[in-house]
């Protein structure tokens, strides 16, 4: 990109040519060059911008998305973690307590969560669960085990809130950067419509689907098996009957197209954490749980656990200042109708002499 000053000397040194003479600084044409200038700058600049957005490599934002539209592709939205929250009472109930839908508690960071069925605390019982999700999507509600305790409007008599596992599903909507490489995958897997590449986009596009691998002669010659996943991991056996019965439609002829929910394979994770100077160490433990229980979506289908990536993880984070991973303790490889989890997670203090 061409400064300013440059422009206009090459303006002044024109002028001088063909006039005979050149401009005083400060006159009324100097100005009026200088003016010309700066708007000949404004349009290469917007020559460069228009040129960025007509190539998937480098557009942005909502050209991004009229890449992916011809190829198509939609951007994916953020979705929302889903869990159980549990709600308890001090002294057994002496009557059934019912605890409605959309029924909202929320983690000290005021993440809040949501009921999305009612549920029933029993007489003579302590504690009811129900099923919830974060009230905003994103990566943000993806919360460790308990750390959902503020109850904000509950039925009387109930006194607290908890949840027993962690939510998990949370995704923050695709960036360009993860558009981006989808797109540009599209044209690299080029979906003849009985490709595996094919199969997988297909199944992408489909409402609710996280990750897809397809897998030829799963069954014998003639067969193809597709592995889905939805954010939160699982799929529901209604997403696989849908997805079947839509593949089903559009298959070629002759082949048998089976839709799976993959292998779970667990992913047990400890990890000491040094926080930096000035640091609550509850505070980084909460960062390192949310992180990590991020890192464990539905798009991990098929995909590698490597400690770099989770280490890289960690050390992003700001109160993070040193870490030490006691598991896995190896990189864990999958195939495409394996699904890695997060098993038990533990968050401790490193000691000081690992520090």
């Amino acid at each position: 990109m061409r400064e300013i000053e440059t422009i206009y000397e090459t303006l002044l040194e024109t002028f001088a040519q063909r006039a005979g003479f050149r401009p005083e600084e400060g006159c009324d044409l100097s100005v009026r060059l200088w003016a010309a200038a700066a708007q000949l700058q404004a349009l290469e600049m917007q020559g460069d911008w228009v040129l960025d957005q007509s190539f998937p490599q480098t557009a942005q934002g909502i050209y991004l998305d009229r890449h992916g539209q011809m190829r198509g592709l939609t951007r994916r939205p953020a979705a929302k973690a889903v869990g159980t929250l549990r709600f308890s009472v001090r002294t057994p109930a002496s009557a059934d307590l019912t605890i409605p839908a959309d029924t909202v508690c929320m983690t000290e960071g005021e993440v809040r969560f949501r009921t999305t069925q009612p549920a029933v605390l029993k007489a003579g019982m302590l504690t009811a669960d129900a099923p919830a999700e974060a009230v905003e999507g994103g990566a943000a509600g993806n919360v460790a085990p308990g750390a959902v305790c503020i109850l904000t409007a509950c039925p009387l008599a109930v006194t607290g809130c908890t949840n027993p596992a962690a939510f998990s599903g949370g995704v923050d909507a695709e960036g360009d950067g993860e558009f981006r490489k989808r797109i540009l995958e599209s044209y690299q897997r080029l979906p003849n419509g009985a490709n595996a590449a094919w199969y997988e986009q297909t199944a992408i596009s489909f409402g609710g689907v996280a990750a897809a691998r397809a897998v030829g002669r799963a069954r014998g010659i003639g067969t193809v098996d597709v592995y889905v996943t939805a954010e939160s991991g699982i799929p529901s056996e209604s997403l696989l009957t849908d997805l079947e019965a839509e593949l089903q439609k559009k298959r070629e002829i002759a082949v048998d197209v089976a839709v799976k929910a993959p292998t779970v394979r667990p992913v047990d994770v400890t990890v000491a954490v040094a926080a930096r100077e000035g640091w609550v160490f509850s505070e980084v433990k909460s960062a390192v749980e949310q992180s990590l229980t991020s890192f464990f979506t539905g798009r991990l289908l098929g995909r590698p656990v490597r400690l770099a990536e989770l280490g890289n993880r960690l050390y992003g984070l700001e109160g993070v200042e040193n870490y030490r991973f006691s598991l896995p303790t190896a990189d864990l490889t999958a195939d495409d109708t394996m699904l890695p989890v997060l098993g038990k997670l533990t968050v401790t203090e490193l000691e000081a002499a690992h520090v």
